[in-house]
């Protein structure tokens, strides 16, 4: 059997699959053809010319596509209303020959016998154009399949427009079908979209095939979360998945094993490549993920993870504390978790700041794998502060002979209670009335876990 033979065979299967999907499923999928109609398209190619050949096969993929419930098409053409003539190129030569509408098959095939190559390239442009071709529906899949055999003569920028349609949303990423171009040619089309380098007839045909399957057909992927001995264990976490070239989001799951203790089967579609963000703590990111129609794909991320809990000894003083969690040795934020709760990590070393009166530093806590690491602190205790009259104070832990300042004292009140955590502190306060720094007292108090103290000034 031919290589040929045996990828119309393989189109067939797929095909017939992408047309069952496409009935199906709830989102519409709308495929622009913009077609090249410039005079190179005059030029022989194998049995005929190449526009006759062009359109001829395009006009029989249009008519099996009438089964196609949930897929509308339109075409645009450039190059093909206006010869080049003395006073140069027209490089707005570009039309929607047929809009997009229901049931508009034969439209198009009418038309396409019609066309006639006349005039210049002008990809970038059209592609511009045919980004008001789309109707406005953000739940449709927008395709634009352009089928050329030269270049950009207009001074146009086709991979730029192509990536500007793309992050805006307007597009998918295209499918470029070039007829018989050259090597370095060729090299130019890759950043403009997904490209099929069709260099005969019979290749063209496949080729169609090829790029009209992976259009319709969703397929499949699962996410493998990998803990320290390689094992998909790890599960409950949202995930991301970007599309590698407009960097745009396309797709939120929260990972799910399913009954079988298998990880779930996604739908993707297969179109472009994708970068996978796990939103883990820390997040894990897999880039450069590729698919294929019509088959099922394993992704591979590590991400051992372990948990962590907070917790303190007796009574928990506090109203709504909180700990900041950072890598080992890093200042970046990772969380802020509360307190009497329980966390997941990646596994690994990490800092806590505890935002206890004094802050309470713990470094290199170690979160392994499927395990659950808990961190106690001691209990607080209360401190009651009572003043003669409103003044400024000021509350400092002692540390050997060193003042360490913890907070101070409120000006609009004579009395006050703050929780401490256990230790040696000092109090410092001046009375509002009082105008001399001599008339400062002080006054030396120790905080014990589940007590109260009281200090009068």
């Amino acid at each position: 059997m031919s290589r040929f033979r045996s990828i119309a065979i393989l189109f067939f299967f797929l095909f017939s699959f992408a047309i069952a999907e496409a009935q199906t499923a709830a989102q519409k999928t709308r495929i622009l053809f913009v077609l090249d109609g410039s005079q190179s398209m005059f030029a022989r190619w194998e049995n005929g010319q190449k526009m006759q050949i062009a359109t001829r096969l395009l006009r029989e993929l249009v008519d099996s596509l009438k089964s196609a419930d949930n897929v509308e098409l339109a075409l645009r053409a450039y190059g093909h209303q206006n010869n080049v003539s003395s006073d140069g190129r027209n490089c707005k030569d570009t039309k929607l020959e047929v809009p997009f509408a229901p049931k508009n098959h034969n439209k198009i095939i009418t038309k396409l016998q019609s066309i006639r190559p006349r005039g210049t390239t002008l990809i970038a442009y059209s592609l511009e154009q045919a980004a008001n071709d789309f109707p406005d529906d953000k739940n449709a899949r927008n395709i634009i399949i352009l089928i050329t055999d030269g270049i950009e003569e207009c001074d146009g920028d086709p991979c730029a427009v192509s990536l500007a349609l793309q992050k805006r949303g307007v597009v998918l990423k295209p499918f470029v079908i070039g007829l018989g171009l050259e090597p370095e040619v060729i090299d130019a089309f890759k950043c403009v979209g997904n490209f099929y380098d069709a260099t005969t007839e019979s290749t063209f045909k496949d080729v169609l095939g090829i790029v009209i399957s992976q259009a319709l057909n969703n397929t499949t992927a699962q996410v493998n979360l990998l803990d320290e001995l390689n094992r998909p264990t790890e599960t409950n976490v949202p995930m991301t998945f970007y599309d590698s070239f407009s960097e745009q989001v396309r797709y939120n799951f929260i990972h799910t094993i399913n009954s079988r203790g298998n990880p779930d089967t996604l739908p993707i579609d297969p179109l472009g490549s994708y970068d996978l963000v796990i939103h883990t703590i820390p997040p894990v990111k897999k880039e450069g993920i590729k698919l294929i129609a019509g088959k099922h794909t394993t992704i591979a991320v590590d991400a051992p993870q372990g948990d962590l809990k907070l917790k303190m000894a007796g009574y928990n003083e506090y109203k709504d504390l909180k700990t900041i969690v950072r890598k080992e040795g890093k200042d970046e934020v990772l969380v802020v978790q509360d307190f009497n709760q329980q966390q997941r990590y990646l596994t690994g070393k990490y800092d806590l700041e505890i935002l206890t009166l004094p802050r309470t530093y713990i470094r290199d806590v170690n979160i392994a794998q499927s395990r659950t690491t808990t961190v106690e602190i001691p209990q607080a205790g209360l401190l009651s502060v009572g003043m003669a009259s409103k003044g400024f104070g000021s509350i400092f832990q002692m540390k050997g002979e060193e003042m360490v300042w913890v907070c101070n004292l409120s000006t609009l009140n004579t009395r006050e209670s703050i929780v401490l955590q256990p230790g040696s502190y000092r109090v410092v306060y001046r009375s509002l009335n009082s105008r001399l720094s001599i008339y400062t007292k002080e006054e030396s108090f120790e905080i014990q876990s589940g007590q109260s103290t009281q200090v009068k000034l």
